[in-house]
């Protein structure tokens, strides 16, 4: 079990300083496929870590969530709509997996593409999960161009002394 715990630690430390070295914010596909490549095929490995990291976006989501609602109950629920339990674990990282496959989809961030994932499980029209996948590739292509532009670390300021300054 120990070593289990040090092996998905340590991928994530491996993961976390690729990424940073890539000045990227989200996880995509390309994170997500290179997974298995760094278990080495490890069917059960790579489905611990994409597991590990859903059950990540889900905390944290619950967390934004219960903060919102603390101060907005209507606006938390607008926002925090989406269905992304619908699927279990397991179906959430197969179908991810699938999705995937797609290389058009490579840079849709996970988070969006668990949303587009579960849309497709609830069955909702394919024409609105069409315009949802637009909508995702267009705000993190601008985000990335912005990234570039202005650099990761003066757009995560200004958004904070912007919401900072809201509050007051």
């Amino acid at each position: 079990m120990k070593i289990v715990f040090l092996s998905i630690f340590f991928s994530f430390v491996l993961s976390s300083q690729i990424l940073e070295k890539q000045n990227k914010l989200l996880w995509d596909g390309t994170d997500w496929e290179q997974v298995v490549k760094r278990v080495e095929g490890n069917l059960e490995m790579s489905y611990r870590i994409k597991s590990a990291y859903l059950t990540g976006i889900l905390d944290g989501r619950l967390y934004y969530y219960l903060k919102a609602w603390g101060e907005k109950q209507a606006f938390a629920d607008s926002l925090y709509g989406d269905r992304v339990d619908y699927l279990t674990p397991r179906e959430t990282v197969r179908q991810l997996d699938r999705f995937y496959e797609d290389p058009l989809m490579d840079f849709v961030p996970v988070v969006s593409a668990m949303i587009i994932v579960h849309m497709q499980a609830e069955q909702i029209p394919p024409k609105v999960i069409d315009q949802y996948v637009t909508q995702t590739k267009y705000w993190i292509n601008q985000l990335t161009l912005d990234m570039q532009s202005r650099g990761m670390h003066e757009l995560l300021k200004e958004k904070q002394e912007k919401h900072s300054n809201i509050k007051k």
